[in-house]
């Protein structure tokens, strides 16, 4: 049987994640309350992001700016989109 979380952003129980995503406190947290649904859609729109605005991975303000619009995203607050995608 699948493992469910209270999804923070479907706002219901939802399939999880089968490990945490992420090193420490953080990928802890998401294995936690993040659906597999919307970490794979996270993943998806993170993406669009890198490729669009041509960020570099290895810049620890890259890293910090995409942690923190993966919050956003999670919390449903306003996050930055990739200027050319439409959403379907």
């Amino acid at each position: 049987m699948a493992r469910t979380v209270q999804c923070v952003k479907l706002k219901k129980e939802a399939e999880g994640l089968v490990v945490p995503p992420l090193p420490g406190p953080k990928g802890k947290w998401v294995y936690e309350n993040v659906s597999q649904e919307v970490w794979s859609e996270w993943q998806a729109h993170q993406t669009r992001l890198i490729n669009e605005k041509h960020l570099n991975l290895l810049d620890p303000d890259t890293r910090k700016y995409l942690t923190d619009q993966m919050d956003k995203y999670f919390a449903g607050e306003a996050f930055d989109k990739a200027e050319g995608h439409v959403e379907e």
